[in-house]
């Protein structure tokens, strides 16, 4: 039997590679943990490392997998090599994987499914029915594509409320409770600001999700086999047009509760300060939260005052396996069996806890941890994002949110939007 070799030095190697579709070239900084020493290839794209099995993932998730890696590798006499690719993993795999020197193993977020099928890139896992049962209902649908299961989820990740306790001790009951919380305390001197929603210059349609949600704004509409209606654009609906009117009040030539400032640079770190009370985030936030001694409570995202509950989108963490991998069949035993474990999933989640895909590990940590049974509550009726092209929607939804809260017309903007997203289809 041949012992694993997983080395856990890091070697840093700074390539270019051209992005497809995004219309130049990108700075892309590599870090691998792996028995290989070159991470890249004189072309400049990141290469696959030499060992039996090599999995792709960012450098959080790779440290993670570290134990699993090497258990899965004595246990079958092969090597295995984890490598961190530190920025654009999903065109780094998608480039790789085309060429033939990619890995066998990427661990991506649901929103990549439709491009890695499109581009050919991954195949199909093979999940029995007893399998697929173990997991969150919720989880399994953001992996679906096609009616077919392309990856294994791991974990969820969506938006929740997160409330400074000192400043705003209850839990408001809808949106625009805490916004009049949010503004007493601005008033009083006590805050700086009513709440931390990331904007941008650019707009953030992921966080701005829940607002839209409430007033009914829907992306598109949903065919009878749940696949995506592209014919059926909500940008310029009713739902849509109520709630960029909402936003363009509370923006900055209204209340300015909203405000083009507040970016994902920022967001967290200003409610880190103590003087925002209110903050729209997830559990990335909590790291930070807690290293500022924040005394801080999550509740899920309230809607505003007679309008539909606030339904943030679901983001989902999963393992796929590469088409044109070197080792399809322990690819596939590793990731339709291994991580469907408990085991395996308890080890990512007490390296990053976030609620966990399988149904018995949910509810064990979820009973443990308050903070993962709040975020669990809010992905059990988050809305998983539709299987298109990220850019074809929320990049012009995004624009058109950001230019309402700046002063743009609501009504117009929206339907300009509508209409990009109509072009972008063609």
């Amino acid at each position: 039997m041949r012992r694993l070799k997983l080395t856990m030095c890091s070697m840093v190697a700074v390539v270019s590679l051209a992005v497809a579709g995004c219309g130049g070239e990108s700075s892309q900084s590599v870090s691998s943990t792996t028995t290989d020493s070159g991470a890249s290839s004189s072309s400049g794209s990141v290469t696959r490392a030499n060992a039996d099995l090599v999995i792709w993932a960012d450098q959080k998730r790779a440290d993670a997998l570290e134990s699993v890696a090497k258990n899965f590798g004595k246990k079958n006499g092969i090597t295995v090599a984890v490598q961190a690719v530190a920025t654009n993993l999903d065109t780094n795999f998608i480039t790789a994987d085309a060429a033939g020197n990619g890995p066998d193993i990427v661990v991506q977020g649901d929103d990549k499914v439709s491009s890695f099928v499109q581009n050919g890139s991954i195949k199909p896992v093979q999940l029995s029915e007893s399998q697929k049962d173990k997991f969150v209902a919720n989880y399994l649908k953001t992996v679906t594509y096609q009616n077919q299961t392309w990856a294994v989820p791991y974990a969820a990740e969506g938006l929740v409320l997160i409330r400074n306790t000192k400043l705003a001790p209850n839990a408001p009951e809808t949106f625009d409770d805490l916004i009049s919380t949010g503004e007493s305390l601005v008033e009083s001197g006590k805050a700086d600001k009513p709440l931390a929603l990331q904007v941008g210059d650019t707009g953030d349609a992921f966080h701005m999700q829940p607002l839209f949600s409430s007033f009914g704004g829907y992306l598109f509409g949903e065919k009878s086999d749940g696949s995506v209606d592209t014919s059926d654009i909500g940008l310029d609906k009713a739902g849509a047009i109520a709630f960029a009117k909402e936003i363009s009040k509370l923006g900055e030539k209204g209340s300015k509760v909203l405000t083009r400032s507040i970016d994902s640079n920022n967001s967290i770190s200003l409610f880190t300060q103590g003087r925002i009370p209110y903050l729209i985030s997830g559990s990335w936030a909590l790291s930070d939260i807690k290293k500022a001694g924040i005394s801080y409570e999550l509740t899920t995202i309230p809607g505003f005052s007679g309008k539909e509950p606030a339904r943030p989108f679901l983001s989902v963490q999963a393992f796929y396996v590469a088409a044109h991998g070197k080792n399809t069949s322990l690819a596939e035993e590793f990731v339709d069996n291994v991580v469907s474990e408990s085991q395996t999933q308890k080890t990512l989640y007490d390296a990053e806890p976030r609620p966990p895909a399988l149904k018995s590990l949910l509810k064990t940590e979820s009973a443990k941890n308050k903070d993962t049974a709040v975020l669990a509550e809010s992905a059990a009726t988050a809305i998983p994002r539709p299987k298109i092209n990220g850019l074809v929607w929320s990049d012009p939804l995004g624009k058109a949110e950001a230019a309402i809260i700046g002063g743009a017309d609501p009504v117009s903007t929206m339907q300009s939007a509508a209409k990009t997203v109509a072009k972008s289809l063609k």
